[in-house]
């Protein structure tokens, strides 16, 4: 039976492109308050064993334990990699999966990951027989207690309908890049809150250059005494997106987590969303 579910976290924070500064900024970010990490067994854009060594820093000074942590990493396909794979490449996906998340675990120094998710689907074109394996060897990861729950990343709308065509759970998690241009990916949105699916968006600034200098967000930031970035979080939780950031210093991290204080009127909400294209 799967083991008990945590808490869903109010922030993410995110690990990618930080290779020799992994370890310091993850200690840094939970310091910093963070209790919530992303990362992936994918040694092309992430260092998980570096992450790890933060864990391990901020548990060994008594900041935090484990069980005040919720940690998400993801299996990823080989086109996603470089030539430094955390499973045999020859093995059947779903020995791929087992391989992959028993490495993370290694690395995290865990014995259980609260999400484990699909990097991205192997095609772009649909869910497919390779993509329904890798669940089912997730679900079966899961229900032995090495995960708590599951989640997919950097999907389509087809994507969520075909696999919840397929199989009888839905994932706890969608993460995404969010795109203010296209909508705040406002289709997928909606799929998942009729759901009751998670969504975890990611790029939410370094996508969205644009917003940042709007005169409205700008308005809105010197209004509320905050700044842009902050005012673009607050949007993103008040539409129901659990946000995530990946910032590398600690001004931005605390003002990151300060955005959990900033409510924005129904109005303010609006014409953010109406930044979309």
């Amino acid at each position: 039976m799967p083991i008990s579910q945590p808490l869903v976290p109010d922030f993410l924070y995110g690990t990618a492109w930080k290779e020799e500064k992994t370890a310091a900024l993850t200690e840094l970010a939970i310091r910093a308050g963070f209790r919530a990490i992303d990362t992936a067994n994918q040694r092309r854009h992430y260092f998980e064993a570096g992450v790890g060594e933060g864990l391990a820093a901020a548990y060994r000074d008594g900041v935090v334990t484990r069980a005040d942590l919720f940690l998400q990493t993801k299996f990823t396909y080989q086109r996603g990699q470089d030539h430094r794979l955390p499973y045999d490449p020859s093995a059947s996906l779903a020995e791929q999966v087992r391989q992959s998340l028993a490495s993370s675990l290694e690395h995290l120094g865990t014995e259980y990951v609260d999400s484990f998710v699909l990097h991205g689907p192997s095609s772009g074109y649909g869910w497919n027989d390779a993509d329904a394996e890798v669940w089912e060897a997730m679900k079966k990861e899961r229900d032995v207690g090495h995960a708590r729950l599951l989640g997919v990343s950097n999907v389509s709308l087809l994507h969520l309908e075909q696999m919840a065509s397929i199989h009888s759970d839905v994932p706890a998690f969608v993460q995404n890049r969010c795109y203010a241009r296209l909508g705040w990916d406002r289709e997928i949105r909606a799929f998942c809150n009729q759901r009751k699916i998670v969504y975890q968006g990611f790029s939410l600034l370094t996508a969205n250059v644009e917003v940042l200098q709007h005169p409205l967000v700008a308005q809105i930031a010197e209004r509320s005494n905050v700044t842009p970035a902050q005012v673009v979080f607050a949007f993103a939780r008040a539409v129901g997106m659990l946000p995530l950031t990946g910032t590398s210093t600690i001004q931005h991290m605390k003002q990151d987590l300060a955005s959990r204080e900033l409510k924005l009127s129904p109005e303010t909400i609006e014409l953010i969303e109406s930044l979309a294209g």
